[in-house]
């Protein structure tokens, strides 16, 4: 089986990462999308993220209806911050009869060059590329591992949601409703 890993913080997952991981699930060669939840990006704070378990359950609900669609808690049982090729290294190990290939926003790709052992990654797998809003054009866009998928541009930020939720105002439409419920539910990022 042919398997995209789409890693994220998921804080909170949001209507446009559920677009993107639909787009490549139904617009690729990948028979299924794994939702890879990141307790610790490298690069962003992790004080304002919610535990990664409250996200992953979110990830769960968002795309319960979904088949091509699943959730992975991987990342949680590697060292923190968790690196691209340390989690492709070991899902590989765990999962030898599938193939795995990176999904990713094209202002990743610019930065995919400064990642631990990018040239690895480049090496080894497959990078499936969404277009991302005002991203300058990488020199790997012509890579023969780089595939660069039409996918719609939607320019909707977690970030966006947490400060709507802070302000008490409504994030309808912005995540799943079963999502925004549970957020209300659990009286997150308030």
């Amino acid at each position: 089986m042919k398997i995209g890993l789409f890693f994220g913080s998921f804080n909170p997952i949001h209507i446009g990462h559920l677009i993107i991981a639909n787009t490549m699930a139904e617009n690729t060669d990948l028979d299924q999308v794994w939702l890879v939840v990141s307790p610790q990006n490298p690069t962003k704070k992790s004080n304002a993220l919610l535990h990664e378990f409250d996200r992953y359950d979110m990830v769960e609900k968002a795309i319960a209806d979904n088949h091509k669609l699943k959730v992975t808690d991987i990342e949680f049982h590697l060292p923190r911050p968790s690196f691209t090729i340390d989690t492709l290294t070991y899902i590989q190990e765990k999962y030898p009869t599938n193939q795995f290939a990176v999904i990713m926003g094209g202002d990743n790709l610019v930065n995919l060059p400064k990642w631990k052992n990018a040239e690895k990654i480049l090496e080894y797998y497959e990078i499936y590329v969404y277009p991302r809003p005002n991203t300058e054009k990488s020199e790997l866009e012509n890579h023969p591992k780089v595939k660069i998928v039409a996918a719609p541009l939607v320019d909707i930020s977690a970030t966006f949601i947490r400060s709507q939720l802070q302000q008490n105002k409504s994030i309808k439409y912005l995540t799943p409703e079963i999502v925004e419920e549970y957020i209300k539910k659990k009286k997150f990022y308030v």
